[in-house]
């Protein structure tokens, strides 16, 4: 079932993603898992044992970069919308600005700053049974918008300054999609 390398289906799977979760830890255990996305293909096979992932404009958040900088290690779990089977790779990883690669990586619109670099060791497919128990790709089993919490009063209350307001917490996350993104 696991393979050390990316194949013709992992090649195929991967032109089709556009999200994948990053897992990685720092040098003391602590870890992360971080989205990424993007057009589908947005992550770059360089060669059978290689890929690449660009750093597109998010939250400004280095969690992921420390920690492989940290532990040179990073495990993916690459989704396709609607579809509940899985594409996992592990392997060791390294923050790269190498100018040639950044500018083969513009799947985004422009050439990132950096890119997470993904020295294959493991990959494999997990099965979809998490998805059918969740319901996760039903749209009936989606919460109503009136029983989530609300993302802006989330934000508000977790930056925890009384003069942040509820309005300024929904302007922020409104620019943050569309002045930020690209």
């Amino acid at each position: 079932k696991e393979i050390d390398h990316l194949d013709d289906h992992c090649r195929r799977y991967l032109a089709l993603c556009r999200f994948a979760l990053v897992a990685s830890a720092d040098a003391s255990g602590r870890v992360d898992v971080t989205p990424r996305g993007g057009p589908p293909g947005f992550i770059s096979v360089l060669d059978e044992r290689t890929l690449a992932i660009p750093d597109a404009t998010g939250n400004r958040r280095l969690d992921t970069f420390r920690n492989v900088i940290q532990t040179g290690r990073a495990g993916l779990l690459l989704l396709l919308p609607g579809r509940g089977q899985t594409l996992r790779v592990n392997g060791r990883a390294c923050v790269s600005t190498d100018a040639s690669l950044l500018a083969s990586l513009t799947a985004v619109g422009k050439p990132p700053r950096a890119a997470l670099v993904v020295a294959v060791e493991e990959v494999f497919t997990h099965c979809p049974k998490a998805f059918v128990r969740s319901g996760l790709w039903d749209p009936a089993s989606w919460p109503e918008p009136g029983e989530m919490p609300s993302p802006a009063a989330m934000l508000r209350d977790h930056v925890g300054d009384p003069a942040f307001t509820l309005e300024q917490a929904e302007q922020a996350m409104v620019d943050s999609v569309t002045i930020r993104l690209a």
